[in-house]
Order: C-alpha cells, then sequence, then structure tokens
C-alpha cells in the first residue's frame, strides 16, 4: 500500500490556484507550452490540471488522515466512466500529465462551472428517506406511499442543490430554483443530462453486479465554444453510492462501496468524536484506513473489470 498524499504537491510548469476538499487545481505557469509531438497547447485560461488527493471527508470535515491510493482509484475510475458516457460531452483533454501526479490527475477544459449540484436519485435511501417518512416527498418531490429503504424509484429523480462553500452544507433547491439561477434552457438540459447519465451508468453498474442508487455529477460551460460539459470527477465512491445487487433487499440498509466505514466509526463510541462539538475528527485508525481502500479498491475492479 503506497502512502497517501494529503498536501498539494509542487509541478514543474503548473501554477497551484485552489484547493477543494479532496481535490488541488493547476494552470500552466506560462502562456503557452507543448512538446511538438502531437500534445495539445496548454493556456492558462483554457486549460487546469486536476490532482485528486488521498484526502477524505466527512460530515462537512476534511480528515487528517489519507485513504493511500484514494486518489489514484477515483481518477482512474472517472477516466474509465468518461470513456463509457460516450455522448456527453466531457472535460479531458489528457490524461499524460506531470510524473509528480501521475494516475492521479487529468489535464481538463477549465470551464466556467454552474453553481448546482445534480443529483440522481434512483432509490430510496440517505437523506430522501428521512424526508419521505417525515413528509412522503424526497426534496419537496412527491412520493407513493409504502416505499421503504432501499425501494426503487420509478422514474429516477432530479433533485438538484446549492454548492457550498468548503466546510458548509449544500442545499437542496427546487428545480424552479434552478432555473431562477441559470435559466429555463440550461436548468432543463442539466437535468436532462443528469438523467441521461445516471440511465447509462445504472444499466452499466447492474451488469457488474452492482446497484448504482444514487449520483452526484457536476457542469460547466464551455466559454468558447458555448457547449454544457460534463465535469470534475464521475460515478465514483466519493459521489455516488454504490450497492452489491445480489446482497440489495428493500427495508434495510445497503451496504455501501463508500466511505460508510469512515462515516460509522466516527459516529461510534470508539472515535470519541462529538460530530455536535466545533472540533475536528480524530485520526483514522489503521484498520477503517485499510476497510474502506479495500472498498474503493473493490468498486473500481467490480466495475471496470481491470487490476488496480
Amino acid at each position: 500500500m503506497s502512502p497517501g498524499l494529503l498536501e498539494a504537491p509542487k509541478i514543474p510548469g503548473w501554477t497551484h490556484v485552489y484547493s477543494g476538499k479532496v481535490r488541488e487545481l493547476y494552470v500552466p505557469t506560462v502562456p503557452e507550452h507543448g512538446d511538438g509531438d502531437g500534445d495539445p497547447q496548454l493556456i492558462p485560461e483554457r486549460h487546469v490540471l486536476v490532482v485528486a488527493t488521498d484526502r477524505i471527508s466527512a460530515y462537512d470535515h476534511v480528515l487528517a488522515t489519507p485513504i493511500p491510493d484514494k486518489g489514484r482509484i477515483l481518477t482512474q475510475l472517472s477516466l474509465w466512466w468518461f470513456e463509457q458516457l460516450d455522448d456527453v460531452e466531457n472535460h479531458v483533454v489528457s490524461a499524460d500529465v506531470p510524473d509528480e501526479v501521475a494516475g492521479r490527475a487529468m489535464i481538463c477544459r477549465n470551464l466556467s462551472m454552474f453553481p448546482i449540484e445534480c443529483i440522481a436519485r434512483g432509490y430510496l435511501t440517505g437523506t430522501g428517506l428521512t424526508e419521505y417518512r417525515r413528509s412522503g416527498t424526497v426534496c419537496g418531490l412527491s412520493l407513493p406511499d409504502g416505499l421503504t429503504e432501499g425501494s426503487a424509484l420509478e422514474p429516477p429523480l432530479y433533485t438538484p442543490s446549492a454548492k457550498a462553500a468548503v466546510g458548509e452544507h449544500d442545499e437542496n433547491i427546487t428545480y424552479e430554483q434552478t432555473v431562477e439561477a441559470v435559466g429555463a434552457d440550461v436548468a432543463d438540459r442539466l437535468r436532462e443530462l443528469t438523467l441521461r447519465v445516471y440511465g447509462r451508468a445504472e444499466r452499466i453498474a447492474r451488469e457488474r453486479g452492482l446497484v448504482l442508487a444514487d449520483t452526484k455529477v457536476e457542469f460547466g460551460l464551455d466559454v468558447h465554444d458555448g457547449t454544457i460539459t460534463l465535469a470534475d470527477e464521475v460515478l465514483t465512491p466519493d459521489s455516488s453510492r454504490f450497492w452489491d445487487a445480489a446482497a440489495w433487499q428493500p427495508g434495510r440498509p445497503q451496504a455501501s462501496f463508500d466511505k460508510q466505514f469512515v462515516r460509522d466509526w466516527l459516529t461510534s463510541p470508539a472515535s470519541g468524536w462529538d460530530r455536535a462539538a466545533d472540533t475536528p475528527p480524530p485520526a483514522l485508525p489503521d484498520d477503517v484506513v485499510a476497510a474502506t481502500r479495500d472498498r474503493y479498491l473493490e468498486a473500481y475492479e467490480r466495475l471496470t473489470g481491470r487490476t488496480f
């Protein structure tokens, strides 16, 4: 197991411009460069290097303990999914990246991102389940009576949220609020693309023995040609909820291929952490780190059919 990358590395030829919960962004240091061997010329205004660290977040905190190889797994899985979703424009320019971030980075188009988290829900779980039990709705959308935890939603729901700053909660919003934020034509296109991505990915995952319960995707505008473009990561265990199809059974919690081990430990007496207090979470124990890495790795290998 390789050590985890937590901080933004120094990368010759690139200038660090932004740190997110998990990713670091860089732009080319010089106005233009290329090696003359067919690589695209990189221009600061048009290109960005997206680096996935091994940081992991939970309950709106970035934890001090990395999950080794997580950034590589997420990047390689995103690249695989972008290949499968060949009818949706995406932001990837090249996976040929500097050695310092080999395997965990992508050179991408620098987009003007929409302030919307685009979420598709195909099964009743998470915060949607909590709301349904309270009011019979999910993000304000009425659902039939009699659904239970893990029930399939037919058809899948589009439930956007407004992006929040790092450390704050995203806020669920209505479709009408999306129209107010980005306009009717863009709002309609974001909904159509999100449900298209979910529908294609759900079928692919099911062929590989996994259920795609829900997913979050993001889109940006290529200001040079006006194309609405799929961006960031896509269909990873950080942005999506995958379940084992053979074990799926409505009416009970489902085991997810994500950071559930981390969440469960943080909220257990063993961690000693008070989620309501204004204190950072403690370091993760080795067994929780290993179990979390194994779940990310299993999701990657089952979906792609490749050995990491």
